[in-house]
């Protein structure tokens, strides 16, 4: 059979670190071990009734068996500025500053070849959602990294960065709640990111995936709640974590008017349009009841607390991630983080995502995933424990 070469493009985009860690722990299931996989970052719960009720009539609408609108339906897209108003205070144009999207990474992916030519310069997180680098990739752009580090509670320090970098910088990416880190931002920060983007002309793409995930009786702070943000960039929020709606691909972003543009020109030439019926679904699931957003934020943090609690009873120094679903754990002394999840397979059959998949600054960490049972969590801290790697206080 003829081989036919992929193109520089494929070639290019950053090898999948994770692929061998799935592909590892799948031999494990094939071979009889109960493996507690809490290295991905797939919710495990379903999406609420309401909106799947909301789907189940939307199907049978014949309107919704048709091309809809390119770039999106109309109440949709009020729906957004509604939920926006209501959750965060910000008033945005339906239509001119929201942008429905085919799932937040396709958002992600989009934005550089939106706004950038070969060569010019992204800032990105370190650790961070390696999808960015994908984007950076197609568009032939050459990326710098923004060090997240404990000191400075997982936020870039703006003062460390170069000069040179900061004045060739076209576009920043950040994302708070974070993944991995499970940090989260506070309005102050986001205002000396809108200053920072002023002074150098830098885009800012905030990615607002966990937006509805805070511990501890805070709110996560929405990019455009500071003052000026629409004015030098974009937020990119997905129903995946807030509704349990990851696999149905929706998602939208909003904010400045020329980049809410310039996405929904390129969907224009990758996509036709998203189903009706999933449209009618998301409206459902901003506008309807939001009482399972609070149940779930619950949830989570029991999750968190169970984990902590019981890693902390065992004697390995962990600090609770204050937002998102998942937290960040240093390694232990003598271990790297690949060495450790590979530990932590092999021995426990744990499944932990080895920082080093995010960014350099990642190495000494792991990422486990709060996806799963209390029950379950509590099960691996058994493992854990049993590998006698830790010493109890």
């Amino acid at each position: 059979m003829k081989h036919f070469p992929q193109s520089e493009i494929l070639n290019s985009l950053p090898k999948q670190f994770f692929a061998s860690l799935v592909k590892k722990a799948g031999e494990y299931i094939e071979r009889g071990f109960d493996v507690i996989n809490l290295g991905q970052g797939n919710p495990d719960q379903p999406t609420p009734g309401h909106i799947v009720v909301k789907l189940q009539e939307a199907a049978a609408n014949p309107i919704n068996h048709k091309y809809s609108p390119f770039q999106g339906f109309p109440y949709l897209k009020k729906a957004v500025a509604d939920f926006y108003f209501r959750e965060y205070g910000v008033e945005l144009n339906p239509e001119k500053e929201v942008a429905i999207l085919f799932g937040g990474k396709a958002g992600l992916v989009e934005i550089p070849q939106c706004l950038l030519n070969p060569g010019d310069t992204v800032l990105v997180p370190d650790p961070g959602y390696p999808d960015y680098w994908s984007g950076v990739a197609l568009a032939k752009a050459e990326m710098v990294t923004m060090p997240l580090k404990e000191e400075n509670r997982f936020l870039p320090n703006y003062s460390e960065l170069r000069t040179e970098d900061l004045e060739k910088a076209k576009l920043m990416f950040l994302n708070y709640p974070n993944n991995p880190t499970g940090a989260v931002a506070d309005l102050e920060f986001f205002e000396e990111t809108v200053r920072l983007a002023n002074d150098h002309d830098i885009c800012i793409v905030h990615d607002f995936a966990y937006g509805g995930i805070g511990f501890d009786g805070v709110k996560p702070p929405s990019f455009l709640q500071a003052q000026g943000a629409k004015d030098v960039g974009i937020e990119i929020y997905t129903l995946s974590k807030t509704y349990n709606m990851a696999g149905w691909r929706v998602a939208f972003a909003v904010g400045n008017e020329s980049v809410i543009s310039a996405l929904e020109l390129i969907q224009d030439h990758l996509y036709v349009s998203l189903f009706g019926a999933v449209q009618e679904a998301a409206a459902e699931a901003l506008t309807g009841p939001q009482d399972c957003v609070k149940e779930l934020n619950e949830m989570y943090e029991q999750r968190r607390n169970c984990l902590i609690d019981g890693l902390c009873s065992i004697g390995w120094d962990v600090t609770a991630p204050k937002g998102s679903f998942f937290a960040w754990l240093k390694v232990p002394n003598g271990f790297s983080s690949e060495e450790f999840s590979n530990i932590l397979l092999e021995k426990a059959q744990v499944v932990a995502a080895p920082g080093v998949g995010f960014g350099s600054y990642g190495e000494g960490y792991v990422r486990i995933g709060l996806l799963t049972s209390e029950e379950r969590l509590a099960e691996a801290v058994k493992r854990i424990s049993e590998l006698e790697i830790f010493k109890k206080s």
